[in-house]
């Protein structure tokens, strides 16, 4: 499958997101986020086309990566498109007067590629990702070190009856006593307001940064193992209508998403590279 094809099939699950969301059915958003939270590191186009390909999928990667990792897809299986940008060189045979004879021309190309579900291939056995059910371990401390990282203060001067974080442009405020994993949750969603909504580009909607933020917070809580439950399903409803500011929030709930996630296992990789 081509470049422009694999796009058309992400536009058309974006057509279809839209429609079930203007008739009202949140749960094809919660279902997105959720695979958001599994594929964290795709584009938001390449999550698109995932899910509208095989919505069950859990992890994928390309048929020699499985080789690698001491698994095989098995025959017969149907790949998973997705789109993957080529970087390649072109000389430039007839250089401007004044310029070097030898030129070379970085070119940017995009074409589809295939990914295969762990579902579709056989092997040995990965190990689990790291979460718990409820509880966010480690990660709490994490994300506290990535919000102070990021030259934002992080307090907890709220006093009870008042909202459960505020985001204060530079300073985060969290609500003392809150249990560890609602306390993950309101400081990631304040953390994405810091990230997302305090330059010139924010949403006029105060609706729409609302849902951004918690639809962020939904995905990394996902990310390390937590369920965000039925309240965060409830309070994301990211449509006005619009398909192409629907994409524009979505892409930048999984670039913050992203950005948070690979954050809060920065130690793991640098343990594992040492």
């Amino acid at each position: 499958m081509k470049a422009e094809q694999a796009k058309k099939v992400a536009d058309q699950a974006l057509e279809q997101l839209c429609q079930a969301l203007a008739a009202g059915k949140s749960d094809e958003l919660t279902r997105y986020l959720s695979m958001l939270a599994k594929f964290h590191k795709y584009s938001f186009g390449n999550v698109m086309l995932i899910l509208s390909q095989k919505p069950d999928a859990t992890r994928v990667a390309g048929f020699n990566t499985w080789k690698q990792v001491g698994r095989y897809v098995r025959q017969g299986e149907k790949g998973i498109v997705i789109i993957a940008p080529m970087v390649f060189r072109r000389r430039d045979a007839e250089p401007a007067v004044g310029e070097s004879a030898e030129r070379d021309e970085t070119l940017l190309r995009f074409r589809g590629v295939y990914v295969f579900d762990v579902s579709q291939t056989d092997g040995q056995p990965l190990p689990e990702p790291a979460g718990i059910n409820g509880d966010p371990g480690q990660h709490l401390d994490r994300i506290k070190t990535v919000v102070t990282s990021r030259g934002i203060a992080l307090d907890y001067e709220i006093g009870h009856g008042s909202a459960l974080g505020l985001s204060r442009g530079g300073r985060i405020s969290i609500r003392p006593g809150l249990p560890a994993a609602e306390e993950f949750a309101v400081i990631a969603h304040e953390l994405a307001h810091e990230l997302l909504h305090r330059g010139e580009n924010r949403p006029a909607s105060k609706t729409v940064r609302e849902t951004e933020a918690e639809a962020v917070a939904f995905v990394v809580s996902q990310a390390v193992g937590l369920d965000a439950g039925a309240a965060a399903r409830d309070y994301i409803q990211l449509y006005d209508g619009k398909t192409d500011t629907l994409a524009a929030s979505l892409d930048r709930i999984q670039k913050t998403a992203a950005d948070i996630i690979a954050a809060l296992h920065a130690p793991e990789e640098q343990a594992h590279a040492a």
